[in-house]
């Protein structure tokens, strides 16, 4: 006969010892899974390109390669989406890269419409923003107006860079080079990333359509 300290630890292993919790089968059921995000498109094309996750805020570039080196100023086109703060070169009607931008903000806005390419320089800057320097060449004030901000003595206003500038109204609006956050910062110019703007300006002309959409 079993003594009552050996039942009294029989009784202990089966109250804690012996009652499995849930099996890790069982826990894996009760673990929601996550959806896996399957591109419906082949890899490399366009579609595949604007399906990716995180379209159109990407700072990411597609760029048709092969159709892209037969893309000249006789064959362009540029068009430019305020909405995904995205820009499209084309060959015809094809889009040959896109590319981020980002346009003008709410006091300052990018116009839109049809327009045509009617300057291009590669070294530019504007006459309107930029730093005011002292005499020392020190900036006194980094976001300047010229029309309001004025250099002291033996200072000077420095326009800010706009490199392969592409003009596309009479009061300053132009596509270049400069910062391109995910959102609209410009005082209304379509700033273009330094990876892109080269590429961009080589393609196109003075009288290249320039598409700006809402």
């Amino acid at each position: 006969m079993l003594k009552a300290s050996s039942l009294l630890a029989i009784a202990t292993l089966t109250s804690c010892g012996s009652l499995p919790s849930a099996s890790v089968e069982e826990k894996k059921s009760q673990t929601p899974l996550k959806a896996e995000f399957i591109n419906p498109y082949k890899s490399g094309t366009y579609n595949h390109f604007k399906a990716q996750p995180g379209y159109p805020k990407t700072y990411n570039v597609y760029k048709n390669t092969s159709l892209l080196s037969k893309t000249n100023s006789s064959n362009s086109s540029v068009i430019i989406d305020l909405s995904e703060q995205r820009g499209r070169l084309l060959n015809g009607s094809t889009v040959v890269m896109d590319y981020p931008v980002s346009t003008g903000t709410a006091k300052h806005k990018t116009p839109t419409g049809t327009f045509s390419i009617t300057e291009k320089i590669i070294d530019k800057r504007s006459n309107l923003y930029g730093k005011i320097l002292d005499e020392n060449g020190t900036v006194v004030k980094s976001n300047a107006d010229s029309r309001i901000d004025k250099a002291p003595e033996g200072g000077k206003f420095l326009g800010a860079s706009m490199a392969h500038w592409m003009r596309l109204t009479n009061d300053g609006i132009g596509m270049h080079k400069g910062n391109v956050p995910r959102y609209p910062a410009s005082h209304g110019c379509i700033r273009h990333p330094g990876s892109v703007v080269p590429i961009v300006f080589s393609k196109v002309k003075s009288g290249t359509k320039v598409t700006i959409r809402p």
